[in-house]
């Protein structure tokens, strides 16, 4: 039995059809990246199934038990949150006031205070500043670490690395050995595709909201991958 599993998911805005049949699977302490162009549906899968986006209840599967369409509220309390694209910060509150949000009716669990500041000490010195003050890679580590209050089974990234320094990327994706080894699963939605090669223990490929490629990233060749991600 999967973990996480989406069959033949879809989603829609309005009239607009967005996903088509993705069928995914996370199993266990694995990572799935999930690559692939502007405009691919890569945010929109996140999106549904953390219940942003109705779907039909048995297209996503939490250990074999359909959790589609449910409010978001519930799917975060079953184990699944969300890093949302953007960061998405609350701006009127410290640092330290949007990682506590992040707990906010969540399960109870290992992932505190104390352990969000020892994996990004950072946000530990900057406690007490507004959120705005911070930089867009501190940011990004405060945004991982709400979610992570939360007391996570699966962490939804979404383009955490979109529009930071390299040197930043490096330092956020240092952290993620350490929250996989706390049992979290991850997926990851990432355009740079030598970053997402080189966490992930599976590739998803999306291509104008299909699936056009999956596999392990040592099983998928540069020109496999070229060929999804580009429709060449």
């Amino acid at each position: 039995m999967a973990y996480l599993e989406t069959q033949a998911l879809t989603a829609f805005y309005g009239d607009f059809q967005a996903l088509y049949g993705i069928d995914t699977v996370l199993e266990r302490g694995e990572t799935l990246a999930i690559i692939g162009a502007n405009g691919a549906g890569k945010s929109t899968f996140l999106k549904t199934i953390a219940g942003l986006l109705p779907s039909a209840p048995a297209a996503v599967r939490l250990d074999g038990q359909p959790i589609g369409g449910m409010p978001p509220a519930k799917i975060v309390r079953l184990g699944i949150s969300l890093v949302p694209e953007g960061r998405k910060l609350f701006p009127s509150l410290t640092v330290e006031e949007n990682l506590l949000i992040g707990a906010y009716g969540s399960a109870s669990g290992a992932w505190n205070l104390d352990r969000v500041y020892a994996l990004f000490p950072i946000l530990a010195e900057r406690r007490r500043a507004p959120s705005t003050s911070l930089s867009g890679g501190q940011q990004q580590m405060a945004a991982i670490g709400r979610a992570l209050m939360a007391n996570p089974r699966i962490l939804l990234c979404d383009e955490i690395s979109l529009g930071l320094a390299p040197i930043v990327i490096r330092s956020i994706y240092a952290a993620i050995p350490a929250i996989k080894e706390a049992g979290v699963g991850l997926v990851l939605v990432e355009q740079d595709i030598a970053q997402a090669m080189a966490v992930a223990d599976r590739v998803y490929c999306f291509q104008e909201g299909r699936l056009s490629l999956s596999g392990r990233p040592a099983e998928l060749t540069r020109e496999q991958i070229h060929a999804a991600y580009f429709g060449a």
